[in-house]
């Protein structure tokens, strides 16, 4: 073997011991320079470093050796700074090659305070922009709304010129409510009065007392020229709710005994916000659910609420042709609370917020402008799975139908059988919680399709069990198997009879 080739295999020979010491951390002979050295000139590690580091004489040149895995990590991944530069490497003496200039080189070349004064900047851009922009959302907003409030009032006072001529509103004082109601039924289309004496008798109204809050607003008692008068006055949120109401009442007739008699409406402007009021008769039982609440019935009365239920029902059901006619009309929020009782014991219905009407003669189909979509507890297994034919009139009257036989299930519970009776509780008050979402209604009705508790007292009863049997006919999961508001009414009537018959016997 040559020298040459001696030479090339000894050279081999120690780059491959330096790559096993560098693969298994062997101890590096690093060159060292500074306060830190034991040793002059020498120092061992796993890595060899050096640094420019400042301090109070300027940037200092320091060189070592660094001894551990966290302790390298931690400093050989340092980003330059202006404070420091670190450099390291890991062969003998590798440290020994590094300039002052080469180090230098690596320094930024900003200093470190403009990148703090921008961040800074930046940080208070961030913080102050969307204040501002929320300031000018609000001014932009108040704006918005004061220029709305104008508008209605202005489009009102519009009516009342387009409405007034030709009216006398002199003789209003001379007049008691039953006049007026009277006159309503014979001053052409609507239930309600002419729209300038419904506002004149609006701000002639004091309100006495709050009797309900709800989420559509508050219902107050109120004095009309001695006699008491019932104020819905709507929240804002509602507002599309007060303006169906006002509609129907205004352009269809319906005046009957189980339907909430209409006086007036008025949009006002109070507090420098603006109110809707809807006033109608004041029953001073309240709604049916407050009633039921209170006092239990006997069977007779519960069979006549019941009925007077339906009553009302079969009429906004129905289309009535003529001149003094009606479209047909679906309530879609029948409840408890939307049924007030009368001093007579005898119930009607109330809340046409949500009202759809249908004619026949052009097959036209309003459903209003108004996005909800019921009382949840009382919604129909169609509405929840979203199956309703929505351009049907037929299928609305069926989601009334399902409603009322959870209203009938309401007053069975509170009517007396053998002196018994159970405490008022909401359907499904066993099912789901006090305020159900859509999808606890929606797994109880149609998934599991579940029905009210039927307590076994009521099939011990004759008119008891004949109700179950009602109810459960509303209750039919297919819509089009449900009676109908008439088929309701003709029932009753004849449990009504057998009731009689029974107490004559």
């Amino acid at each position: 073997m040559g020298l040459g080739s001696f030479h090339v295999l000894l050279l081999l020979l120690l780059q491959a011991l330096q790559a096993s010491a560098e693969d298994s951390d062997v101890q590096l002979e690093c060159l060292c320079e500074g306060a830190t050295c034991s040793l002059p000139d020498r120092c061992h590690g796993a890595r060899c470093f050096s640094s420019l580091k400042k301090d109070s004489s300027g940037m200092v040149l320091v060189r070592g050796c660094f001894e551990g895995e966290e302790k390298i990590r931690m400093h050989c991944s340092t980003t330059p700074s202006s404070l420091q530069v670190i450099n390291c490497c890991s062969q003998v003496l590798c440290n020994a090659n590094t300039t002052r200039a080469s180090l230098e080189s690596l320094l930024p070349s900003a200093p470190e305070e403009k990148p703090v004064r921008y961040q800074v900047e930046t940080l208070a851009l961030f913080v102050l922009a969307p204040v501002v922009v929320l300031v000018l959302l609000s001014v932009v907003s108040i704006l918005a709304c004061r220029r709305l409030h104008h508008g209605r009032l202005q489009r009102l006072q519009e009516f009342d010129t387009e409405q007034g001529d030709g009216l006398i509103t002199s003789n209003l004082g001379d007049g008691t409510l039953a006049d007026l109601l009277d006159h309503s039924c014979t001053s052409g289309s609507g239930s309600g009065l002419p729209f300038l004496v419904q506002r004149t008798v609006a701000r002639q109204i004091s309100l006495v007392e709050c009797v309900g809050k709800g989420r559509y607003g508050e219902v107050w008692r109120g004095q009309w020229q001695g006699e008491n008068v019932a104020v819905k006055i709507f929240s804002s949120r509602d507002e599309k709710s007060w303006f169906r109401e006002t509609e129907i009442y205004n352009t269809v007739l319906l005046r009957h005994d189980n339907i909430l008699g209409f006086m007036a409406s008025d949009m006002t402007s109070r507090n420098s916000s603006t109110q809707l009021w809807l006033i109608t008769e004041y029953h001073e039982n309240g709604s049916l659910y407050d009633y039921l609440q209170r006092v239990a019935v006997e069977t007779s009365e519960g069979l006549a609420m019941a009925a007077s239920v339906a009553n009302g029902l079969v009429h906004l059901h129905t289309e009535i042709f003529g001149t003094e006619g009606k479209p047909a009309i679906a309530h879609r929020d029948l409840k408890t609370k939307n049924i007030l009782v009368t001093k007579e014991l005898r119930c009607c219905i109330a809340d046409l917020g949500l009202a759809v009407t249908h004619t026949q003669a052009d097959n036209l189909l309003d459903v209003g402008n108004n996005p909800k979509v019921g009382t949840k507890r009382y919604m129909a297994p169609e509405v929840l799975d979203e199956t309703i034919q929505t351009d049907c009139f037929d299928a609305y009257k069926r989601v009334d139908i399902w409603a009322f036989g959870l209203v009938l299930w309401e007053i069975a519970r509170r009517t007396y059988s053998n002196g018994i009776v159970e405490e008022y509780k909401p359907p499904f008050y066993d099912q789901v919680p006090n305020d159900p979402s859509f999808e606890d209604m929606r797994k109880v009705v149609c998934v599991e399709q579940q029905r009210p508790f039927i307590p076994n007292r009521w099939f011990s009863d004759p008119t008891l069990s004949a109700l179950v049997k009602l109810m459960k006919e509303c209750w039919y999961q297919n819509p089009s198997a449900r009676l109908t508001a008439l088929r309701i009414k003709k029932t009753l009537d004849k449990i009504h009879s057998s009731l009689e018959k029974g107490k004559e016997s």
